[in-house]
């Protein structure tokens, strides 16, 4: 039932982010085209998908929560842009087919995910996003820091340059919580500032995000082992080769299983109070527990 509904999000996502891209026109028009080749055409869209479900909770759906949902998309499909470059992980495949450098090249991923980094803050400061101006510069200023030096591009530099020698359970965590986990968090807690929820409704979002974020990342890793490279879109086995400090190189992969699974009932926790209203966001841990890809 979930992977279907994610799967009709996901389509009516892309129409969304098919929307607010610029049509392909004039001498630039190749990073157009770039853009288009990179937002579109793949991927689960699980972080609009939460916070679509997220705004859900507490209002009826409006044009704004779809908009600042594409916004966020941009900054994610903008990061894998740039994971995926020689000087990052090093990937060629992304979501099935070539990452954005092999398809064009190096210069025109970089400056792609420049251009939808930068569109994702132009979509957000529009009128239709939410009445209340307060509320978009609040998100605003949200998305810039968890997408920035105390969130994703944090998490990335330390993944990068920190010693593997000093990993310990507390760096990984923190690693990842800023890495995949901060963009998480922003997608509950602003999904549920664009519905309307209260100050108690952010802390139990933010509480299910931050379990969540953590059990996805444990998850990655354990695919990163055990996944099937053609039905992941993307090469597996990499962290390792990599030398990289992963829950699965602290824990091993029995413990580091058990311990997403433990993350899976915090997060489940963390919604309990919302009842039925919060099934599909239940659902969604299992998903996230059990993905193939």
């Amino acid at each position: 039932m979930f992977p279907k509904l994610l799967n009709q999000f996901s389509q009516d996502m892309e129409t969304v982010l098919a929307n607010i891209l610029p049509e392909p026109t004039g001498p630039q028009k190749k990073i157009m085209q770039a853009m288009h080749y990179a937002l579109l055409g793949g991927g689960k869209r699980l972080r609009p998908f939460l916070m679509v479900e997220a705004a859900k909770l507490f209002a009826p759906l409006d044009k704004g929560v779809w908009l600042a949902a594409s916004a966020l998309e941009c900054v994610h499909v903008y990061s894998l842009i740039h994971d995926d470059l020689p000087c990052m992980d090093d990937d060629d495949l992304r979501r099935g087919k070539p990452s954005l450098h092999k398809a064009y090249d190096e210069a025109m991923a970089v400056l792609a995910g420049d251009a939808l980094l930068s569109l994702a803050f132009e979509i957000m400061a529009k009128d239709e996003i939410h009445d209340d101006p307060n509320i978009r510069l609040d998100l605003i200023s949200s998305l810039a820091h968890a997408s920035g030096t105390h969130g994703m591009i944090g998490g990335q530099v330390i993944d990068i340059y920190a010693d593997k020698n000093v990993y310990d359970e507390s760096l990984i965590t923190q690693l990842q919580a800023l890495k995949t986990g901060a963009l998480i968090r922003y997608a509950l807690v602003s999904g549920a500032k664009l519905g309307g929820g209260n100050d108690q409704d952010i802390e139990n979002l933010s509480k299910y995000a931050q379990a969540l974020g953590l059990a996805f990342q444990i998850r990655d890793d354990i695919l990163d082992i055990e996944g099937d490279s053609e039905k992941m879109g993307k090469k597996t086995q990499k962290d390792e080769s990599h030398g990289k400090a992963t829950f699965i190189s602290h824990y091993g992969l029995e413990k580091a299983k058990s311990k997403a699974h433990e993350l899976g009932k915090q997060a489940k926790a963390a919604i309990s109070t919302y009842g039925q209203k919060a099934d599909v966001l239940s659902e969604c841990v299992d998903f996230v527990l059990n993905r193939q890809k």
